[in-house]
């Protein structure tokens, strides 16, 4: 059965009428006539007994006439559905950003989306990096904001932004002096660093390893938050990608840049495939509000 022949059995079956069955659906007799012979040999039997002067249902076509009612009236709700989520009047979306990202940049976006899409919904996991990558490879979310990984495989990485770390210590170091800090000058304190696999402690060690410059640690934790309030209580100095800047202050850091070298990475967008017209709608916002330059 075909949409077609169910619309064109339902006409004649409500109207008994052939002429009014054409003038109700825009078609000519013969193309209406093929359409219930197309339904009634692929169902094997006739549903309609048509004479000179009138047009009856068969027992068979009595009792498919319902079943036709619920069929189409599904078909034409499901139809408007995915017309209203393709054209973003409905629809619900789930996303996933680093904790940084979500808290600190992200609202605007929000907002920003809301405004073009306000019945398009969106549930937003604030996970850590790697739990990103893995929430969008494992499709749990259509969209990941994510620092870029060190190998994609499946996945397709759209950067944003490039984000510099900067160099995090308490409030009454002597360090808080200066305008900006080198990695010798800062490491020459404590140095408090988030606990391996993070992606972010892997960085650090990978280019500082680079060029010769060792990371002895005296403390590690998990969290970021656990991180700035070591800092902000005196245990030693940190470094955090800028992303994390309010996060540190709010804890009672002072955050300065950091060079010689300079470390920064790719943010940007992790997606797994084909992606819902919600999921591109609102990747077309993250990148109109950022340029892959440096960090906002």
């Amino acid at each position: 059965m075909t949409v077609k022949q169910l619309r064109a059995f339902l006409a004649v079956a409500q109207t008994l009428s052939f002429t009014q069955a054409c003038e109700r659906l825009h078609l000519s007799q013969p193309a209406l006539s093929l359409a219930i012979k197309g339904l009634e040999d692929s169902l094997g039997g006739r549903l309609l007994i048509r004479s000179t002067r009138s047009v009856r249902l068969t027992p068979e076509g009595e009792s498919l006439l319902p079943m036709a009612k619920r069929l189409l009236a599904d078909w034409d709700n499901t139809e408007e559905l995915l017309r209203q989520r393709f054209t973003l009047q409905l629809g619900r979306l789930a996303v996933a950003a680093m904790p940084s990202f979500a808290s600190n940049l992200l609202p605007p976006v929000l907002m920003e989306f809301r405004r073009r899409h306000p019945r398009v919904n969106i549930t937003v996991h604030d996970v850590i990096n790697e739990q990103v990558i893995d929430m969008v490879r494992n499709r749990q979310v259509e969209l990941g904001i994510a620092f870029e990984p060190e190998a994609t495989g499946s996945l397709t990485f759209t950067p944003l932004f490039l984000d510099r770390f900067i160099a995090v210590m308490p409030p009454t170091s002597l360090l808080s002096q200066h305008d900006r800090l080198d990695w010798h000058t800062l490491l020459t304190h404590d140095f408090i660093a988030l606990q391996r696999p993070s992606m972010v402690r892997r960085l650090l060690e990978q280019q500082l390893q680079a060029r010769g410059i060792p990371l002895p640690t005296a403390f590690e934790s998990h969290q970021l938050a656990t991180v700035g309030r070591m800092v902000a209580s005196g245990l030693g100095v940190s470094a955090v990608p800028s992303l994390c800047r309010k996060q540190m202050e709010a804890l009672g850091c002072r955050c300065l840049p950091l060079d010689e070298p300079i470390i920064e990475r790719a943010v940007g967008t992790l997606t797994h495939g084909e992606l819902s017209a919600a999921a591109r709608a609102l990747q077309q916002v993250l990148m109109e509000t950022f340029d892959d330059s440096t960090t906002p």
